[in-house]
């Protein structure tokens, strides 16, 4: 084995023992990597030599060493180690922000120090072109339609779709996603051989069958619930924008939704119902507030144009669906109006409710007639049959 493949087999060594001794995030176990490399950053960590604030983020876990355990782990279970070295695979570009943001003073933001990753897909690749869909677990079956149908618009469009693989949301996004024959990646917060929930192992072998499971924690890792809000800004930061999409006062979302706005993307959520508690947060972004607000969207069109090519996803105004008196001018128009819905009177009658001259009024009734607008009777004019089923729906 040559020098350099030496070095990198070290450097994907430490890197690995990195993951398992140190929680992301950190800065400054982040910035003691980017200055000596991981390497010699984990030599100063192991010998008792690194800053006080690095030794104390490691704790007893300093003197623990499981990279061949983890790494053949990984091996058994499919599972690839990515690191900064993998050029052709590391998402550079989408972490970049990252990187700014702990350079702000943003000390719990630091990129990833490497990330454990299963799914036939290049990393780097799928996450190019991404969108995350997040929201409640104890979701309603409106809000899983939502997320359904707006994941399966951005699979279905090129896009990926990212979550976090909980219950509720997330799992209706990332099912959407597979039955439009896209590609989704669950950011997940424990080792990659650990399904959880279990009731979504199913479902993860799925999505690592055509998307990827990423995990910033090695194998046989539990996933501790601190570790999901630490999980929320790797959702943030590997996706082009957030959808929330149903969540509680009090809800994990809004902590992925700060970190959306803290690296620069954009943030969305859906409305519910105002009598929904699943919806307080989402309706609580979408007001606005001292951290910022959300972007109302309620497709996958209006995602697409807050986050796709200026001026290339622009999604369609909504219309409503065309009318008997759409092309009507306005003298027409007011006749119409001026018609009564089921007693018939003669034109005089309709010269005078719409304050128009007689002959206008015979001039334009035949017209309307054509139309199926109106119909004469023995007694005078009156709507159509047609006319008068849509005059009641209005």
């Amino acid at each position: 084995m040559s020098v350099v493949e030496t070095s990198a087999v070290q450097n994907r060594r430490a890197r690995a023992w990195l993951t398992r001794a140190v929680e992301p995030g950190q800065a400054a176990t982040y910035a003691l990597v980017q200055q000596l490399g991981p390497v010699e950053a984990v030599q100063l960590i192991r010998s008792r030599q690194a800053p006080p604030i690095v030794l104390s983020a490691v704790g007893s876990r300093g003197d623990e060493d499981r990279v061949d355990q983890d790494l053949a782990m990984a091996r058994r279970f499919g599972i690839r180690l990515v690191t900064p070295e993998d050029e052709d695979e590391w998402p550079a570009q989408m972490l970049h922000p990252m990187l700014l943001a702990t350079e702000r003073g943003l000390l719990d933001l630091a990129p990833p120090l490497a990330l454990w990753v299963r799914g036939p897909v290049s990393l780097d690749e799928a996450v190019r072109r991404s969108v995350a869909v997040i929201g409640s677990r104890a979701s309603t079956a409106y809000g899983e339609h939502v997320a359904a149908e707006i994941a399966f618009g951005l699979a279905d469009r090129g896009w990926t779709v990212v979550s976090g693989g909980a219950l509720g949301i997330d799992g209706a996004a990332h099912r959407a996603a597979l039955a439009a024959d896209g590609v989704t990646v669950a950011v997940l917060a424990g080792g990659l051989d650990r399904p959880y929930p279990a009731a979504h192992g199913a479902l993860f072998e799925l999505i690592a069958a055509t998307g990827l499971l990423v995990s910033e924690w090695p194998p046989g890792c539990a996933p501790y619930r601190r570790r999901f809000l630490i999980r929320n800004r790797l959702i943030a930061a590997l996706s082009e924008g957030t959808v929330v999409v149903e969540a509680s006062a009090r809800s994990g979302t809004a902590s992925t939704a700060r970190r959306c706005r803290e690296l620069g993307r954009s943030v969305m959520a859906v409305p519910g119902p105002v009598t929904s508690a699943v919806s307080v947060g989402t309706h609580q972004l979408l007001r606005g507030g001292d951290e910022g607000g959300a972007r109302l969207v309620c497709s996958a069109a209006q995602v697409l144009e807050e986050v796709g090519r200026l001026g290339a996803d622009l999604s369609e105004p909504p219309r409503a669906p065309p009318g008997s008196r759409d092309g009507l001018g306005d003298l027409a128009r007011l006749i119409l109006d001026s018609v009564p819905v089921r007693r018939a009177v003669a034109p005089e009658r309709v010269a005078r409710a719409a304050g128009v001259a007689v002959l206008d009024v015979l001039r334009v009734l035949p017209a309307l007639e054509l139309q199926d607008l109106v119909e004469l009777t023995a007694e005078g004019w009156r709507l159509s049959a047609a006319e008068r089923r849509t005059s009641c729906r209005r």
